[in-house]
């Protein structure tokens, strides 16, 4: 494929010239982990921009900051230079590895191809197998649910894709993290584990160096980040619900659906209100977002993923709001379709930018604790 190749020589000298530029600047150095990192390397390698571009949060601030920035000569616009770096890492790293370089952006097509069939694979069955009265009826009471789509064949589908997933995410990032290069040596892994964790939960490289993003223009917000940590915390208290409800079911032979004030319930709410606001917000400011420093191939991708986790928040709250009605049973069968599609695309979506993320952070944090920095003098001359 010399087309995709030339293409992908051409993102990768670009970054490699914006990377250049910017070390020997270092104006925005104490922005993010970046530039940071940035200092320690007299060359930028491949393993160096695979790291770096992962490291990167899409923050921008660097982009308005920047006096080589468009319509400087230099043309620099490291945003989307790393942006563009960070999603043909996607296609490296995915696996199973005949997909790589093959796999092309997950953007609406892929998503909503994935979605639709996941939902025919849940919906038909029902449909094909329930009378009317069963599909479109009122239940209530404990093991409603499993009187339309039986408790076996909800954990074992879902529970293989799941697996399938996940296993899936864990090949990619191990493959991510030799792509990094070789990790420093002596280094001890879970002080960097501990501070990489404490980065990704507070996205404290989303902030700016603290006084926020800057997304539509120079002013300064913290709106991103808080809208980040909406669908982060979000999703974290749905996988929480889902959780307590399994030992609920299978500890202590309590079935779903379970009271408006019970935890399960209370978790998945609060987690699905979250998401919400989370991913509506951050597609508000995407589409408010200043162009300049935005990779337009890639938006398709970001939006996708978006909506997915949208529509699986919103078909959730639905259950629960009209759980108790007849349309109980259409609208399950929608959110455990939808839920199933997401799951289905988790390691071919834009959601892998979280775990390669991560790891990036780990590196970035046992590089910091471990390697002692280069240093060198250079001059834009």
């Amino acid at each position: 494929m010399p087309c995709a190749d030339d293409e992908a020589g051409r993102i990768a000298g670009e970054a490699r010239r914006a990377l250049e530029i910017c070390n020997a600047c270092q104006f925005c150095d104490g922005y993010c982990a970046v530039f940071s990192a940035l200092k320690s390397r007299s060359l930028v390698l491949a393993a160096d921009l695979t790291f770096l571009s992962n490291l990167c949060h899409n923050c921008r601030s660097c982009y308005h900051a920047c006096q080589y920035a468009p319509p400087h000569a230099f043309d620099l616009n490291l945003p989307k230079s790393l942006s563009l770096v960070r999603q043909q890492s996607y296609r490296d790293h995915v696996w199973p590895p005949v997909l790589r370089g093959r796999l092309p952006g997950a953007g609406w097509s892929f998503v909503a191809a994935v979605t639709l069939a996941a939902m025919a694979l849940v919906a038909l069955p029902a449909v094909l197998s329930l009378p009317a009265e069963v599909l479109f009826g009122r239940h209530d009471g404990p093991g409603a649910f499993y009187r339309l789509v039986p408790w076996g064949a909800i954990a074992g589908v879902a529970g293989a894709v799941m697996l399938w997933s996940l296993l899936a995410i864990g090949f990619s990032v191990a493959s991510f993290w030799r792509g990094m290069g070789p990790a420093p040596a002596g280094a001890a892994l879970w002080p960097a584990l501990r501070d990489a964790l404490r980065d990704a939960a507070s996205l404290r490289n989303l902030g700016g160096g603290g006084a926020g993003c800057n997304d539509r223009d120079e002013r300064f917000s913290q709106a991103r980040r808080r809208f980040h940590h909406a669908l982060f915390y979000g999703v974290g208290l749905c996988f929480a619900a889902t959780g307590v409800a399994t030992v609920y079911d299978h500890g202590l032979g309590w079935q779903a659906p379970y009271p408006l004030l019970s935890l399960p319930v209370l978790l998945g709410s609060v987690g699905g209100v979250g998401m919400v606001v989370g991913t509506a917000g951050l597609a508000l400011l995407k589409r408010r977002a200043d162009p300049g420093p935005v990779a337009r191939s890639l938006t398709g991708g970001d939006c996708a993923l978006l909506a997915q986790l949208f529509l699986v928040a919103a078909s959730g709250l639905g259950l629960l709001a009209m759980r108790e009605t007849a349309a109980m049973g259409p609208l399950l069968l929608v959110h455990l379709g939808l839920v199933l599609g997401w799951f289905a695309t988790l390691p071919y979506s834009k959601f892998l930018h979280a775990p390669f993320r991560v790891a990036a952070l780990l590196r970035a944090a046992m590089e910091q604790k471990h390697s002692p920095p280069l240093t060198r003098k250079r001059s834009l001359r």
